[in-house]
């Protein structure tokens, strides 16, 4: 090997070391941020779940004074609803006339006037 052509790779080793360095780095970077993140999004979601556990707990509480066929009947309604929006927003008609077909992409008015019914 040339003493030339050997100065030349140190140099360009050089370049890729540099190179993967300033990569190297931007990766630190990255990971920081996104660990910083995390932990934020961590503790975040734990005063969510807190705060959950605590509107649950005076929810039992007031639920606890209400006779228990009405306690039922309110909560069935209530998911039975948001049951049939969720299948009208997946694509398929909850109206007496269409039920269970899908809507190809289209409104449904009846669907509408129904799920709007059932909202107010």
């Amino acid at each position: 090997m040339k003493e030339r052509n050997f100065l030349d790779s140190i140099m360009e080793f050089e370049q890729q070391l540099d190179s993967m360095q300033k990569q190297f780095r931007e990766l630190m970077g990255f990971v920081a941020e996104m660990t910083e993140k995390n932990h934020s999004l961590q503790l975040e979601n734990h005063h969510l779940r807190k705060r959950l556990d605590e509107i649950d707990e005076q929810e039992e509480k007031s639920s606890s004074n209400q006779p228990p066929e009405k306690k039922q009947n309110t909560v069935d309604v209530g998911e039975g609803v948001d049951n049939l929006a969720r299948l009208y927003n997946e694509g398929f008609h909850v109206c007496n006339i269409h039920y269970g077909s899908i809507r190809k992409g289209e409104d449904c008015l009846f669907c509408l006037s129904f799920l709007n019914k059932q909202n107010v």
